[in-house]
């Protein structure tokens, strides 16, 4: 069996596997077991492996005597190290209405704060084996998918032309089919996954959306008061389409945003490359982002940190060192050719190899489908 075949990550998969008698050789990955300790205790656990899964003491006596692998829950956590599943915005802002601060978001970053140079090696354990399981979740979440990453910059404030238009951006990317992924931040990314969500929904519910939510333009000097207008929104259009976020607590300073329809949230800058298909090993946030990026990534105006991006993702291109190079489409001519200008580098750099045929610079958000499937 390959791996997603072994792994137990809901109470009803574990239902499902237990009927059959044997439990040898599964992982069973934050499934609270209190309620299932005779199926435990008549099934067969040989070889499997219980990663914080709550159970009592007879059941966890029992499978322990069978062979069976016991990593218990972690007491006075603000997270799950052994979860299965990735985050919901939902989920991460729970108990928004008392302010950000007391959410798991803003707690787990609190928490990050304090041990992240204490050199606790039981801390930075509990943070290795949280940022491995999202990466596993988040493999399974995107199987399959044709995924096309949006990057730009966080600071672009709700309210803005540049902001409207990440946003019908993502909504045009979604309404194709793609599944949009973006860093899982503020500003543009915020932008593009909001436009995701509201691919369902009428036409006009976009522009609504956006004026409600230019009402709180910055997540500073209020992250709450930023978080709820995005929930308001959220209430407003209760069925949203899908997306992902893949925001780090290493710039916990940056919220995530309440779009995303899945977000995947490490603590370790480094580890997320390894989420999104790279070995498991060093890096950025985005490295991993542009690697599952297969159908592509639009680069929308930005600065060093979208800069350091557009080149994170030519430099495999150039050397196709993750096999076909990936189209790359820069958004702003003036922006990419004159403020910053990346287009006449990028292309003298692709001159001449296969990805030169592989980038493309537009004015605007509309000629980006068009780009891409010339690209294609």
């Amino acid at each position: 069996m390959v791996n997603a075949d072994i792994e137990i990550e809901t109470l009803a998969e574990f239902d499902r596997v237990v009927a059959r008698g044997s439990l040898s050789g599964y992982r069973i990955q934050s499934v609270n077991l209190l309620e299932r300790t005779f199926a435990l205790l008549s099934a067969d656990t040989s070889a499997a492996v219980f990663l914080g899964c709550a159970m009592e003491p007879d059941a966890s006596v029992k499978v322990r005597a069978d062979g069976a692998l016991v990593f218990p829950p972690i007491p006075d956590l603000p997270f799950n190290p052994y979860r299965g599943l990735l985050y919901t915005a939902e989920e991460l802002f729970t108990g928004l209405a008392e302010g950000y601060e007391t959410t798991p978001d803003a707690q787990a970053y609190a928490w990050f704060q304090e041990t992240m140079s204490d050199g606790d090696v039981f801390s930075s354990m509990l943070r290795s084996i949280h940022d491995d399981a999202i990466s596993d979740a988040l493999d399974e979440h995107l199987a399959g998918a044709r995924v096309i990453g949006v990057l730009g910059g966080h600071a672009m404030a709700r309210g803005g032309t540049d902001y409207r238009g990440a946003a019908e951006l993502g909504r045009i990317l979604a309404r194709s089919g793609l599944t949009v992924a973006t860093g899982g931040g503020p500003g543009a990314m915020e932008a593009a996954n909001l436009g995701a969500y509201l691919a369902p929904a009428p036409d006009e519910a976009l522009p609504e959306a956006l004026e409600l939510l230019a009402k709180v333009p910055s997540f500073s000097p209020s992250v709450s008061d930023w978080a709820r207008a995005a929930f308001a929104v959220r209430e407003r259009w209760p069925l949203g389409g899908d997306s992902v976020g893949i925001p780090t607590w290493f710039y916990g300073h940056e919220p995530p945003n309440a779009f995303s329809g899945q977000i995947a949230k490490y603590f370790a800058n480094a580890t997320l490359p390894q989420a999104l298909g790279f070995a498991r090993a060093g890096g950025t946030p985005m490295d991993g982002l542009l690697a599952r990026s297969n159908a592509g990534v639009v680069f929308l105006p930005g600065a060093a940190g979208t800069v350091q991006e557009v080149f994170d993702n030519a430099t495999p291109n150039y050397y196709e060192s993750r096999s076909a190079p990936t189209p790359m489409v820069l958004v702003g001519r003036a922006h990419w050719t004159e403020r910053l200008p990346v287009w006449p580098l990028l292309r003298a750099l692709a001159s001449g190899r296969a990805m030169e045929s592989r980038i493309a610079l537009v004015d605007s958000v509309e000629e980006v489908p068009d780009a891409l499937a010339a690209m294609a």
